[in-house]
C-alpha cells in the first residue's frame, strides 16, 4: 500500500529553490566535517557462524570510465557480499543486490573493518536470519578524485552509468553464480547512492527490476550562487585544493558530472557561478541531471519496475525534496511506497539495511533460475 506523503506547496524563489538540495545535503552529513557519525549498536547479535555470508574485496575493470578527464583510474575495488550457503551449495545461483553509497563515502567503509556508521555485512546476515531470502550484494567504490561520481556520464568523471549498468553487471555475473536476469537484479543506494538509484533506474529498467532510494540527494535543481562553498569552488585549481570541505567538494563533484567542459583544464569543469553570479546555461545543465525534472521524460520506464520504494528520516533536510519526488510519482501513477522513519540523514542505516532495504529485495526479486 502506498504511503503519502504530505504536499510540499509552498512556492519559493527561484535562487531559494536552487539554494535547498545542497545546502540540505551539506548540513545533513557529517563524514567530512569532523561530525562524530553514531556506529551501528554493538548490541546487535551476531550470528552463528554457519550463518554469516563472506565478504570479497575484488577489482572490476570499467572500459565506460576509460579516458575520464579527472585522471581516475578505470580499475575500481568493488565489495561483494557471499551469503551462508554460497560456499557449500555449489550450483545454486542468486539474485544480486547493486547497492550504491554516498558522497564522501566508500565501499569499504560499509563492508570492510571501519564501519564508520553501517556493518553491511551484519545487516544483511540479521536480515537472512531472520527470514529474508540469501542473495548477492555487490557495491563499488565510488569515491572519485573529486569524492564522488554522482553516477552520471560525462566526459570528465566517466560514464558511471555505463560502468554500473554493463561493465559490473557484466563482471559480477561472468564471476559469481548469478542469476543473470533483470528479474532477479536490484538497485539501491543512500544519499547521492540513492540519487543514483532513481537516475540509473529512470534509464535503466531493463537492466534492473526493483528500486530502493535510501534518503536521496540531489532530487531538485540545485546551482544557487549562494551556496556553502560556491564562492571557495571558485578557487579551486586541483583536487588537492578540496581537502575535507564537503560543501565545496561536493559542488566541483556535480560540476564534473553535469557540467563538464573538455576545454577548461585542470578541472575539466563548467561551475554554475562565475564572480559570483548564476550562469544560466551551466544551471541549465544541472537541472537537466535532476531527478524531479527528469521524471515526465521517463514514467514508462519507472512503471516497468516491479517495485519501488522511497525513504527519508523526519529529521533530514532532504525530506521536502523526497516528498515532492513521492507527489510527482504518485501524480503520474507510478506504483511505489515512500515511508518516513525518525531520525536524520546519516543516522538509521543499520536498522534500514536490515529490517527494510533486504528483505524488501527478499520479497521483490526472483530466485528462479533465468530462462535461456
Amino acid at each position: 500500500m502506498r504511503t503519502k506523503s504530505d504536499s510540499v506547496t509552498s512556492r519559493m524563489s527561484f535562487t531559494a529553490r536552487l539554494a535547498l538540495p545542497v545546502a540540505a545535503l551539506i548540513a545533513a552529513v557529517g563524514l567530512a566535517s569532523g561530525q562524530v557519525l553514531e556506529p551501528p549498536p554493538a548490541s546487535l547479535q551476531l550470528p552463528a557462524p554457519a550463518h554469516r555470508g563472506a565478504v570479497e574485496r575484488i577489482k572490476v575493470h570499467g572500459s565506460s570510465l576509460e579516458g575520464n578527464l579527472e585522471g581516475d583510474l578505470p580499475e575500481l575495488d568493488v565489495s561483494v557480499y557471499l551469503p551462508p550457503s554460497y560456499k557449500t551449495h555449489s550450483k545454486q545461483h542468486y539474485p544480486v543486490l547493486y547497492l550504491l553509497h554516498g558522497y564522501f563515502d566508500r565501499d569499504d567503509n560499509w563492508f570492510g573493518a571501519k564501519h564508520i556508521f553501517v556493518d553491511a555485512p551484519l545487516a544483511i546476515d540479521r536480515a537472512i536470519a531472520q527470514g529474508s531470502r540469501e542473495m548477492i550484494v555487490v557495491m563499488p567504490d565510488a569515491y572519485t578524485i573529486y569524492r564522488g561520481s554522482m553516477y552520471s556520464n560525462s566526459v570528465t568523471t566517466g560514464d558511471w552509468e555505463g560502468f554500473i549498468t554493463r561493465d559490473l553487471v557484466a563482471y559480477i555475473d561472468a564471476h559469481y553464480r548469478t542469476i543473470p536476469a533483470r528479474a532477479s537484479r536490484g538497485l539501491a543506494g543512500h544519499s547521492m547512492g540513492g540519487y543514483g538509484t532513481i537516475r540509473i533506474g529512470m534509464k535503466y529498467p531493463d537492466t534492473f527490476s526493483s528500486l530502493y532510494a535510501m534518503s536521496a540527494c540531489c532530487l531538485t535543481p540545485n546551482a544557487d550562487p549562494q551556496w556553502p562553498g560556491m564562492k571557495e569552488a571558485e578557487m579551486i585549481r586541483s583536487s588537492a585544493d578540496i581537502g575535507n570541505d564537503f560543501g565545496t567538494g561536493a559542488i566541483i563533484a556535480m560540476a564534473a558530472a553535469w557540467s563538464p567542459n573538455p576545454k577548461k583544464p585542470p578541472l575539466y569543469l563548467d561551475l554554475p557561478v562565475a564572480d559570483g553570479k548564476l550562469q544560466a546555461a551551466v544551471a541549465a545543465r544541472w537541472d537537466a541531471n535532476s531527478p524531479l525534472a527528469m521524471l515526465d521524460q521517463y514514467v514508462a520506464n519507472l512503471k516497468k519496475f516491479g517495485a519501488i520504494a522511497l525513504d527519508a528520516g523526519t529529521k533530514d533536510p532532504l525530506l521536502p525534496s523526497i516528498q515532492q519526488l513521492d507527489t510527482r510519482m504518485t501524480l503520474f501513477a507510478i506504483d511505489h511506497t515512500f515511508a518516513t522513519y525518525e531520525g536524520t540523514h546519516m543516522n538509521g542505516i543499520q536498522t534500514r539495511l536490515e529490517k527494510d532495504v533486504i528483505p524488501f529485495f527478499s520479497k521483490h526479486l526472483s530466485f528462479g533460475q533465468a530462462r535461456p
